[in-house]
């Protein structure tokens, strides 16, 4: 898989700076929904083995998802602005 992505950054590095741009706010976006899901996934199983937590493991799950599309956004922002400079 790293082949793959490798292989879409050199081919982005020698077409443009515009399609370089949508490939990183497009990982971005995929990183993010990753990272969202494995919180999720985590979360759930954590309220499955201590249901008495469910409150700390929601409200600490919320704050994670918060600060993972706060990275995420940030991703699309600078593609954006990569691809307005050129």
């Amino acid at each position: 898989m790293l082949a793959v992505f490798s292989a879409v950054l050199e081919a982005a590095a020698t077409s443009g700076p515009g399609i370089g741009a949508g490939i990183a706010a497009g990982l971005a976006a995929v990183g993010a929904g990753i990272g969202i899901g494995q919180i999720g996934g985590s979360a759930g199983e954590g309220i499955a083995r201590q249901p008495e937590a469910a409150d700390v493991i929601k409200g600490n799950a919320l704050i994670l998802s918060a600060l993972v599309e706060g990275v995420a956004l940030f991703g699309a922002v600078i593609g954006l602005l990569l691809m307005l400079r050129s």
